[in-house]
């Protein structure tokens, strides 16, 4: 085949080589990469030819927006590429960990993602704490939207609709915070669509493993995307002294300091530790920014 028969398509679906695309019509079609390692991951668009009557072979992956991903010391785990939105999912209960909302938002900054935070089970005992947590977060701009998706259905899907319309947007969040609820409630067949998704790809087993693109809207105008769970979300691909510049608290101090290459924990006139201890910047976001500080600035383990 020429290169006149490679068309664009879009990635739903991966698992190791094996990718579902989706082409300009809305087909989709099973896709192998070539070689063993494979770059490609959901939401990429990429240069395709078909191989036979029902499968294709992925020639590249165009240029990406952007990229979310996280990275340990052993490494990177891509959650999907090209998105316009993040929302970060936490719940009243289980109490949902402030290290790892703080994570999330940090590689949503650093890939120049918008992120938002949806605090669900708000009518659950507890709520008001669960405020007091997300204060911070509220202070420095982000957005925290506040739902109760199994109790209040109808009001959830009208808060959320238009915040989607028009976007493809990631949701991540830990396990028990109501993940599989929201995406039910906005896509009513998405269990019969990982279905489809994983017999054609034959890959039933690994369906709570990779991240699924489903369309909310028949228009294809409108994307969901739902992430598999993790226990750990690694920052090593951002380095120690650049750690503020992502933290939304912190901004508005930088460059304020005595020090040019201040790290913002003992120098002397530091803007930082000046409005931490002016109650500007919360103790829990700069311990969380102390601890990040001390992972990354030490070497790796391996």
């Amino acid at each position: 085949m020429s290169s006149a028969d490679t068309r664009i398509g879009l990635v739903v679906r991966g698992h190791g080589r094996h990718y579902l695309i989706e082409d300009e019509d809305g087909v989709r079609v099973h896709c192998l990469t070539r070689g063993k390692k494979s770059d490609c991951v959901v939401g990429d668009r990429v240069r395709w030819k078909r191989s036979s009557d029902h499968e294709g072979v992925i020639e590249s992956v165009e240029p990406r927006r952007n990229l979310l991903f996280r990275q340990d010391e052993w490494k990177t785990k891509s959650f999907a590429a090209n998105l316009d939105r993040l929302l970060i999912l936490v719940a009243v209960d289980p109490q949902f960990s402030e290290s790892q909302l703080t994570r999330a938002l940090i590689a949503a900054e650093s890939a120049g993602i918008a992120a938002e935070i949806i605090l669900n089970k708000t009518d659950l005992p507890g709520a008001n704490a669960a405020r007091e947590r997300l204060a911070p977060y509220r202070a420095m701009g982000i957005s925290v939207l506040e739902l109760s998706l199994k109790g209040q259905k109808d009001a959830s899907r009208a808060a959320l609709s238009p915040l989607l319309e028009g976007q493809a947007t990631l949701v991540l969040g830990p396990s028990g915070t109501g993940k599989s609820t929201l995406i039910n409630l906005l896509i009513p067949d998405a269990q019969a669509q990982v279905g489809e998704i994983s017999h054609a790809l034959n890959s039933g087993r690994h369906t709570t493993t990779t991240t699924q693109w489903y369309w909310i809207d028949s228009e294809r105008k409108s994307a969901l995307l739902d992430s598999p769970g993790f226990q750990e979300f690694g920052l090593r691909q951002i380095s120690a002294p650049n750690l503020a510049s992502y933290m939304a608290d912190f901004k508005p101090y930088l460059g304020d300091c005595r020090f040019h290459n201040c790290s913002h924990r003992h120098e002397p006139g530091c803007a930082v530790l000046t409005a931490l201890e002016a109650g500007k910047i919360s103790p829990s976001r700069y311990r969380i920014y102390d601890e990040l500080w001390n992972e990354l600035s030490s070497p790796p383990k391996y």
